[in-house]
């Protein structure tokens, strides 16, 4: 087995065993994780509580569990929504070409300028707390990604013999952009989507961590280890383990992106590198 089908192979086997555990959690949860059971705080990992419990008695492995399925949704949900934008808005940027390319990669420039965990902080304090206002905040800086690949394409496709031969049948821009344009992005959209679903969880635990994404007692990750930290010294699991499901999780879909790029465009390399 050569390096590539080593990182994706291993890449999707774990993110399909985090998908799987996300989807069956209802199922898996042994305990209810918002319960609280004040008698059993702070009790180590042991038979009955595999990872412990926290400062209020809950189960913290039921919580991990019950987070992956926040995190999971909120990084697609970011995804999705980022793409859906950067796609449509890169696409009639690159094939408009003019004035409306202008604009729109001035905006992207604009955007790219801020580091994006800078920029998602400051959005989320301005908009408030809570994960509908958590996707929104990500998805203002994730967008400009997508658009950059698909304006690429558009730019480079837009004069294309086949092109020229689709418009003089009778296409219209908008049959042309999704019969013709969007077909030949979708590869590097899918490598791109793979690598943000670990970026986006990363993104997600450290609003959760400052207070500006899931609330208490929402069982998200970030905030898992931010009430877990003023404990660190005589129950450290309340932090370990969400910090390796984050861990995890960020490796997993990374890998599965790396691996994807490999085996479908070695030429993203560049790209990823430079945004």
């Amino acid at each position: 087995m050569n390096r590539k089908n080593y990182i994706l192979y291993i890449g999707a086997g774990l993110s399909l065993i985090l998908v799987f555990l996300t989807l069956a959690a209802p199922w898996l949860e042994p305990c209810d994780p918002t319960k609280m059971e004040l008698s059993q705080k702070f009790m180590a990992p042991c038979r009955e509580f595999i990872f412990g419990t926290d400062h209020l008695g809950r189960d913290i492995f039921s919580r991990i569990l019950e987070g992956s399925r926040v995190s999971l949704s909120v990084a697609v949900l970011v995804v999705v929504c980022s793409a859906l934008v950067g796609i449509l808005l890169g696409m009639i940027s690159g094939y408009a070409g003019g004035v409306v390319d202008m604009v729109i990669m001035r905006i992207v420039d604009v955007l790219l300028a801020f580091p994006a965990m800078i920029f998602a902080l400051a959005l989320s304090t301005m908009i408030g707390t809570g994960q509908m206002n958590l996707i929104i905040a990500i998805t203002c800086i994730q967008w400009t990604r997508y658009a950059r690949i698909a304006r690429g394409e558009a730019l480079m496709l837009k004069n294309a013999e086949y092109i020229e031969a689709a418009r003089s049948i009778g296409n219209n821009t908008v049959q042309v952009l999704f019969k013709y344009v969007f077909p030949n992005i979708i590869s590097k959209i899918l490598i791109m989507a793979s690598m943000d679903i670990g970026s986006i969880i990363l993104y997600c635990a450290s609003l959760s961590f400052l207070g500006l994404g899931a609330q208490p007692p929402s069982p998200d990750w970030g905030v898992m280890i931010s009430e877990g930290k003023d404990y660190l010294q005589y129950a450290p699991w309340l932090t370990i383990f969400p910090g390796l499901a984050i861990a995890v999780s960020a490796m997993a879909f990374n890998m599965l992106g790396d691996g994807l790029r490999d085996r479908l465009d070695p030429r993203m390399k560049e790209v990823i590198r430079t945004d």
